[in-house]
């Protein structure tokens, strides 16, 4: 029987043996999967923790929070801010960037999070998740004396780093397994959780996304509001065999965007939230930060793309912690021709 390799073993070895993460990183990676387990854990126990419904409250956004919504967010907040390998964190939950205390030491890293995607499943036991992204300090941030008691506090500003600059990302989803999707950028590997042992484990390494597909994942509903391109893309592959495609296409949508990315990365597929005419002046409905950004990379990692309909998303260059992005991401070939449509409509 083939030797079990643990998140652990599989991070010291990138570290030790591959030069591909500094320990700090690794450590924060660590923390990270345990904070994943926990939140499994609430999600897990459902009724019977006192955990589905909602919240007396709203998020930056202004959506009502579910209670898990606010778990989640001070489980990640809590595991992560005395280890010293942060300087500071944010979170789709939160207004504004979350510092390290004083108290602790302060790391070099910044981390970004969506504690509970697709928070509408939750009370219907459909598969949510957490995903996060993984950013450098600016090294242009410490102070002059060079010392780590000197550097200056981290701004906002210091979060605002196009995507092709983040370290590390990924993503748990909590399903029928809960299994842990991470990319430090040389290649996407999942790991499951182990209830037995307690740890992650790895099951699947270098996830490749098929370049071609017959899968979509849109939310129909709103196609009276979309744009030519994603009407003319649509409209295609509905047409099946019969039309300029020549081949049936089936549509997926469970409007939890860490299960539809998962699916399209265990048999590939497109995933797609365009910017819609409902509410014009928004350039979309995700956003870059916590969503778009890691997601599109460990897309990009499996040998898929990701844009806005436009242009890559990782090279957007963010302007706000909460900025919000149209996203197509996925099977390469398939999302290379939607955003060719955008470019000549």
């Amino acid at each position: 029987m083939a030797q079990k390799i643990s998140l652990t073993r599989y991070l010291v070895e990138k570290q030790r043996t591959e030069g591909h993460i500094p320990a700090q990183l690794r450590l924060l990676l660590e923390v990270v999967a345990r904070a994943c387990k926990s939140i499994s854990l609430a999600v897990n126990k459902g009724a019977l923790g006192g955990v589905l419904g909602t919240a007396e409250s709203e998020n930056v956004q202004g959506e009502v929070q579910k209670k898990l919504d606010i778990i989640s967010n001070e489980v990640l907040i809590e595991a992560n801010e005395w280890g010293g390998h942060l300087a500071a964190m944010a979170s789709e939950e939160m207004d504004s960037i979350h510092l390290v205390p004083s108290r602790y030491p302060q790391g070099e890293y910044l981390l970004l999070f969506d504690p509970l995607d697709g928070s509408s499943n939750i009370d219907v036991n459909v598969s949510i998740g957490t995903i996060f992204s993984v950013l450098k300090k600016p090294e242009d941030h410490a102070g002059h004396g060079g010392g780590a008691d000197e550097a200056s506090p981290v701004a906002e500003a210091d979060f605002l780093q196009p995507g092709r600059q983040q370290v590390a990302a990924g993503y748990c989803i909590y399903g029928p397994q809960t299994t842990l999707v991470l990319t430090v950028g040389d290649g996407v590997a999942m790991f499951t959780l182990d209830r037995e042992q307690g740890s992650f484990v790895l099951t699947q390494e270098n996830v490749k996304i098929p370049a071609d597909t017959q899968e979509f994942a849109i939310n129909m509903s709103n196609m009276r509001h979309w744009d030519a391109p994603v009407r003319r893309y649509i409209d295609e592959c509905l047409a099946g065999t019969e039309g300029p495609r020549g081949k049936d296409f089936n549509m997926r949508w469970i409007a939890s965007m860490v299960a539809d990315v998962h699916r399209i990365l265990t048999r590939g597929g497109i995933f797609m939230y365009p910017w819609d005419k409902r509410e014009p002046e928004k350039p979309g409905k995700l956003r870059l930060m916590y969503e778009a950004n890691p997601m599109g990379w460990i897309v990009e990692q499996a040998g898929g793309a990701a844009t806005d309909g436009r242009q890559r998303i990782l090279d957007i260059p963010p302007t706000k912690l909460h900025q919000r992005v149209a996203v197509v991401l996925g099977s390469k070939n398939e999302v290379e021709r939607l955003t060719r449509y955008h470019a000549t409509l």
